[in-house]
């Protein structure tokens, strides 16, 4: 049996549709569909049910998820042993979308330079998920923003770099004053349900300033662009390039250190594949380091 079609079958379970498993996979829905029946086929009996555009189990189906989880961590297991030679092995990596456009290709770049053997699968998502699926078991690790709590004994966490939060405006707009900006423009927000959002509810609480909600994104791309239209301000993390080309805007820090998003790796220490997470941390914090000395270059561009 082709572990291909057990993965394609959990992607497509974790989804709840054809059509998203295939864009995560980066095949096409007919492939997927493939995939599923022949692995019905093998198996003897329906796995999932499909409803218009979404799937669900059947009962055979939703009894085998877990055992599919476990012997495909298994498998992977089995590659990563310790053993005198290069390491190697497969590894699921979670990541933020502004660290997978940003940050990830530099690292997954020269990983595979140093270690050709490592094959690193990731996942997009946000940081709540992503940091829930570590704890499961079903990452092995994720770049993410740093949670707002403490963090469990069973999990350990290393800081790659920070994001100052600042005051996004369309350029044409007049003043500088981040507070009279907040108060007098229409606020297109960072999702409040979001890590990120979170911190911004704090700046906005410890200012004392209610804005008035136009639009709420999760979506950072698309909140610079709806600011860059005029339709409002905004308060967002200073994210790695790139950023959506052609835009007009300009960056106000907010001055506040205690409001920066920390951005890192979490990983659960008993994971059979940390040697695996080591390799990739080697690589990252290098890379973290290259980010912010480009974010101090391009900050003292923007002032000279």
């Amino acid at each position: 049996m082709d572990t291909r079609f057990l993965e394609t079958f959990l992607v497509v379970v974790d989804t709840g549709s054809i059509a998203a498993a295939a864009r995560r996979l980066n095949v096409t829905s007919a492939a997927v569909a493939q995939r599923i029946r022949t692995l019905e086929d093998e198996i003897g009996f329906p796995l999932l049910m499909r409803s218009g555009r979404t799937v669900s189990t059947t009962e055979a189906g939703a009894a085998i998820v877990g055992r599919v989880r476990e012997f495909l961590s298994q498998i992977r297991d089995l590659k990563t042993l310790p053993s005198t030679k290069a390491v190697s092995g497969e590894l699921l990596l979670g990541a933020i979308s502004t660290a997978i456009t940003g940050f990830l290709p530099h690292v997954l770049s020269q990983l595979s330079a140093k270690h050709s053997g490592v094959e690193v699968y990731v996942v997009p998502g946000p940081s709540a998920i992503l940091y829930q699926q570590v704890l499961t078991g079903e990452l092995d690790a994720a770049v993410i923003t740093r949670p707002p709590f403490d963090l469990p004994k069973t999990c350990d966490w290393k800081t790659l770099y920070r994001e100052k939060l600042v005051l996004l405006k369309p350029s044409s707009l007049k003043g500088n004053d981040v507070k009279a900006l907040l108060t007098t423009q229409p606020f297109i927000r960072y999702d409040a349900r979001s890590w990120g959002g979170l911190v911004v509810d704090n700046y906005l609480r410890k200012i004392g300033v209610r804005p008035k909600d136009r639009f709420e994104l999760d979506a950072l791309d698309a909140i610079a662009v709806l600011v860059d239209r005029g339709l409002g301000v905004a308060l967002v993390p200073d994210w790695p390039p790139p950023w959506p080309a052609d835009l007009s805007l300009t960056r106000l820090p907010v001055g506040d250190p205690a409001f920066d998003r920390h951005v890192g790796v979490v990983w659960a220490r008993a994971t059979p594949r940390l040697r695996l997470v080591h390799a990739v941390l080697d690589v990252a914090t290098d890379s973290g380091t290259r980010v912010v000395r480009q974010k101090k270059h391009r900050r003292d561009n923007a002032d000279a």
